[in-house]
């Protein structure tokens, strides 16, 4: 087991990757606390990562608001005593160009850029105490490549890519590593909205969206918490301060 005794909070994992992560550190032994916004999607994962013989703690949280962002620390180390993984995934999709609004844009800047940010902070101070730890942070292709009409979004996966560089570099002399996984396509529960919003079949966004890749199929959300994991772990202990893309291949086009 990679991750031992080791203490995760992972944000946004109540879905989606957040999920897919929260179970497979679960699965490593990690004792995980599960992040969300979402009450309904927290308890779901926190119950089957207890379904699995794992140990989890829900805590709700709107990492927006810097208050509930330092809670989630504190009720981590009132739990398991120590934090040695933070993942940074809880994200708010406005995929918008020049339509956004201004409340639009203070939402995407607020939950994906300062938010990260806030929890960062609370958590490196705690992980510092104890000798070290690593942070994983979720950008996306979209912080590489042109999108038409989302840079709404792509500007603070853009933001995320340069902030993991410049925490890695200050987190250093805590001994504290950071890096960042980049995933493209990924078939989530998001998708499967936009899919019914657009009114495209399973098969049909599949094959679109995988046709961009050079594996020619869209990714799972395990396979983007694999990426992660490693990051996470100890086999990375000589990586810090970069990114890995998890994308089929899209942005080697």
């Amino acid at each position: 087991m990679r991750l031992r005794d080791k203490v995760a909070i992972i944000t946004g994992s109540g879905s989606g990757i957040g999920e897919a992560t929260a179970l497979l550190f679960a699965e490593e032994g990690a004792r995980v606390v599960v992040a969300d916004i979402d009450s309904l999607g927290g308890e779901k994962t926190v119950t089957a990562i207890r379904e699995g013989k794992g140990t989890a703690l829900f805590v709700e949280v709107d990492i927006s608001k810097e208050e509930s962002a330092k809670k989630v620390i504190e009720k981590t180390l009132k739990a398991f005593g120590r934090l040695d993984i933070l993942v940074n995934n809880a994200a708010t999709f406005v995929h918008k160009g020049f339509e956004a609004t201004m409340e639009e844009w203070q939402r995407s800047l607020s939950v994906n850029i300062i938010g990260t940010s806030m929890v960062t902070k609370y958590a490196a101070k705690e992980m510092e105490k104890s000798g070290g730890g690593s942070i994983v942070n979720l950008s996306s292709i979209s912080a590489w490549v042109a999108q038409p009409n989302i840079f709404a979004y792509s500007a603070t996966k853009g933001a995320i890519l340069q902030m993991t560089r410049n925490m890695a570099m200050d987190l250093a002399p805590a001994k504290i590593r950071v890096n960042c996984v980049c995933p493209g396509a990924i078939l989530t529960p998001a998708s499967y909205l936009h899919m019914e919003k657009i009114g495209m079949t399973l098969e049909e966004f599949d094959s679109e969206e995988g046709a961009k890749t050079f594996l020619k199929r869209m990714g799972k959300a395990r396979e983007v918490a694999s990426a992660i994991l490693f990051m996470a772990s100890d086999d990375a202990a000589y990586i810090t301060g970069t990114h890995l893309m998890v994308d089929g291949g899209y942005t080697a086009m």
